[in-house]
């Protein structure tokens, strides 16, 4: 591993213990006596923390999903900010198709969802499938369309109704009974808090129309080493990471808490619940329903001290909250923060 070290705070002792020294006078003056001493020394301690950057791997693919359920994009580089991902205009996973009710649709249900292909083109979300023309969808809607309340896994989340156009595009490429509508997540609606489902997320951790964070990483010696379990090979696609690492161990990234890469910084939250959707062929849409889930369930359980929270759920990759915006690119070197 490659390590930097790092001293965290930028004032010599003498300076730094000159300014707790005036701050203990100044809390004192104001009143604050005890509490505020403990804050400056807190402030002090901190200053003084020592931290290493410890290499552990590097990123080697990038994707975002700027339809729920649809095709990824591959990309070179990638914005990072509060609510995940973006490219331009494309923000990852802030469409979503929904039911007559304003429920979720995604490939779970409906898996030739994943082979809709997704770009933008002059002002246009266009979306791309097998037997059905180009849909174009204006990346800034109508104000006249309505904002609709919408269902992402039992939360409420708002989205802005794309238009008949795009509703009778979906619903005649899905050749169903139902009516299908697609919504489009704006600023400034109320992003979801992760946490409101599960306690390991933090209150300031937010996402939009993703299932539960938005930033989900997994390795591809991960992938590589669940290939030698099953019959049937998977690809990274089956499931649907935004960011791909390379040169680590598998299932490495289970034991990552803090994360530095580029600019961006990240915190582990806890490792990502495997469905039924690991089972739709990236390539064909068919769904399997059995492989790889049955060979996840068997290999993939939590540890008995985790199972409070991750019950008989298969996991596999792991959730990360952002605690940095910043640009991450492929050949960037991931940094493990050890604090000492």
């Amino acid at each position: 591993m490659d390590r930097l070290a790092g001293l965290g705070g930028t004032m010599s002792t003498r300076r730094t213990v000159l300014a707790l020294a005036a701050g203990l006078g100044a809390a004192a003056g104001l009143g604050l006596g005890f509490l505020g001493a403990r804050h400056l020394w807190a402030m002090f301690r901190a200053s003084r923390e020592q931290h290493e950057l410890v290499k552990v791997a590097e990123i080697s693919r990038i994707f975002i999903y700027p339809v729920k359920s649809c095709k990824g994009i591959p990309l070179t580089e990638v914005e990072i900010y509060e609510l995940g991902l973006k490219k331009g205009p494309l923000k990852d996973r802030q469409w979503l198709i929904v039911d007559e009710k304003w429920n979720m649709i995604t490939g779970r249900v409906e898996p030739t969802l994943v082979l809709v292909t997704v770009s933008d083109k002059n002002g246009y979300l266009c979306l791309n499938a097998p037997g059905m023309e180009e849909l174009k969808v204006p990346l800034k809607l109508p104000k006249s369309n309505p904002v609709k309340m919408c269902r992402v896994w039992g939360s409420c989340i708002e989205g802005r109704d794309c238009g008949d156009e795009a509703a009778n595009w979906i619903s005649t490429y899905l050749k169903h009974s139902k009516a299908f509508r697609m919504v489009n997540y704006e600023p400034p609606m109320k992003p979801r808090n992760p946490k409101d489902k599960e306690s390991s997320f933090r209150v300031k951790d937010k996402t939009v129309y993703n299932d539960l964070s938005s930033c989900m990483m997994m390795s591809e010696a991960t992938v590589e080493d669940f290939n030698t379990k099953l019959e049937k090979k998977v690809k990274m696609e089956n499931f649907r990471p935004v960011l791909v690492v390379k040169d680590c161990n598998p299932y490495a990234e289970d034991t990552w808490k803090d994360l530095q890469i580029g600019t961006t910084k990240l915190c582990r939250a806890m490792s990502c619940t495997r469905c039924i959707f690991t089972t739709v062929d990236p390539d064909t849409g068919v769904i399997d329903r059995k492989e790889p889930l049955d060979t996840l369930k068997r290999l993939r359980q939590a540890d008995p001290a985790e199972k409070h929270i991750y019950k008989s759920v298969p996991i596999f990759g792991s959730h990360y909250g952002i605690d940095k915006p910043g640009v991450i690119r492929i050949g960037d070197p991931v940094f493990m923060v050890v604090k000492h």
